[in-house]
């Protein structure tokens, strides 16, 4: 069994920079792919940043240039690093991993950006 538990969601205005935390408790490996989703109001859950098995880093295009994602194998975190943030950024982030084709979420973490 695997539990992720996210962090470092909040307020913050127009601009600004937040930087989310996911641990992870149980056994993970480097190669499972793991990251980041977001849920924003009226919309389906989207892929926001993500490591591939392969160890490749794939980014939602509205997030380019802007979230950097990381990995600490060692410590099992995952971290996602939002700079220049935009109202349309606004929702609920979500950690996950997908482990052996099995797939663990986080609770989530709010971030609401302000114009």
């Amino acid at each position: 069994q695997v539990q992720l538990v996210e962090s470092g969601g909040g307020l913050v205005q127009a601009g600004g920079s937040l930087r989310l935390s996911c641990a992870a408790s149980g056994t993970i490996y480097s190669i499972n792919p793991m990251g980041w989703y977001r849920q924003t109001p009226g919309k389906q859950r989207e892929l926001v940043a993500t490591y591939t098995g392969a160890g490749d880093t794939n980014y939602a295009d509205s997030v380019k240039g802007r979230f950097s994602i990381s990995r600490d194998n060692g410590k099992k975190m995952v971290y996602l690093q939002m700079n220049n943030l935009r109202p349309d950024d606004t929702g609920v982030y979500y950690c996950y991993i997908n482990r052996w084709s099995n797939e663990y979420w986080g609770q989530g973490t709010q971030v609401t950006v302000s114009s």
